[in-house]
């Protein structure tokens, strides 16, 4: 079986931006967009969806720092109390620099194994475009064609109105069966 792609290469990001729009509206399978900078309002463009990760390694790191605390607690005033010196048995501002640690060892290993876990687009194979300067000095955008009866002449027509520099059709060939 054999997956049709075609790149579209771009002189400047408000071309692409348009042209990645375009596509999303026209139902066209966005696979990825190259660029050599950021370029805000692409996420939007492309239709993707905020990050969970920020929320996941917060809760992650307050549930390190509540844990730690607790058990700090627990065991300095409950579980085997020793007065040294005269100081309290649940002193928190010694608790602090290892509660600190402990939130970042949770959040920070909490959320590596949530990245992991996740259906990432990272994980899947992707075109690479061909050109030197993709990254360096253009834009390119990847789209994988809407219907089975895909006509490349069509495509190049009706993505002419974003200025692209070339548009190249890529079949990749794709083994899906099993040996």
């Amino acid at each position: 079986m054999n997956k049709r792609l075609v790149v579209t290469y771009f002189n400047n990001e408000k071309d692409l931006l348009h042209a990645t729009s375009f596509a999303k509206k026209n139902k066209y399978e966005i696979q990825d967009v190259f660029t050599p900078y950021a370029v805000h309002g692409l996420d939007d463009a492309m239709g993707l969806k905020t990050s969970k990760l920020g929320i996941v390694c917060f809760v992650l790191g307050i549930t390190g720092a509540i844990a730690k605390l607790w058990y700090q607690i627990w065991t300095s005033a409950t579980d085997w109390p020793i007065n040294v010196g005269g100081k309290p048995l649940n002193s928190f501002p010694a608790f602090i620099p290892v509660t600190f640690e402990v939130t970042v060892l949770f959040a920070g290993i909490g959320t590596t194994i949530y990245f992991l876990l996740s259906d990432s687009r990272r994980w899947k194979k992707k075109i690479r475009p061909n050109y030197k300067t993709v990254t360096d000095s253009e834009f390119a955008l990847v789209i994988v064609p809407n219907n089975a009866v895909y006509d490349f002449s069509e495509t190049k027509n009706r993505f002419k109105q974003f200025n692209y520099l070339r548009m190249e059709e890529i079949i990749e060939k794709v083994n899906n069966e099993k040996d």
